[in-house]
């Protein structure tokens, strides 16, 4: 459904709230091993949310990356800043013509999931203590 970016970035989110939340920042070498992602693939993605405004990064002896601000980040805005917004608008078989007006053979029957989707994803936000708790852990 997602792209293996985007559910990497999620997972590097949910990582790093977790790492927050225990008062430290993460680098990008531990977060890679936590998520089981190719280091260069992981800094990609940091920069991504960084550039974002999802997280903030930090250089030197206490460097590594924080969630950004006190604002709430939803799942939403990750899926959107990685993936962009073409989950929730393009046809899912990929047709270029397809509309409520001239709809695809699932048109009808993806809008409902694509809603519930969409509900989900703007209703979870990453500093949840459940997503956390039941979060990426170190190897």
């Amino acid at each position: 459904m997602f792209s293996r970016a985007c559910e990497y970035a999620i997972k590097i989110m949910i990582y790093i709230a977790g790492n927050e939340q225990e008062g430290r920042r993460t680098g990008v070498k531990e977060i890679s091993e936590a998520i089981n992602s190719p280091v260069a693939f992981t800094a990609k993605i940091l920069q991504q949310l960084v550039k974002n405004e999802l997280l903030v990064s930090f250089k030197g002896p206490t460097g590594g990356f924080e969630l950004a601000g006190s604002r709430e980040i939803k799942l939403v805005d990750i899926v959107r800043a990685i993936d962009g917004n073409k989950l929730m608008e393009n046809c899912v078989l990929g047709l270029e013509t397809c509309s409520g007006e001239n709809p695809c053979p699932v048109h009808f029957k993806f809008i409902v999931i694509r809603e519930q989707l969409n509900e989900t994803l703007l209703a979870t936000e990453i500093r949840d203590p459940e997503l956390i708790t039941k979060g990426i852990k170190p190897p």
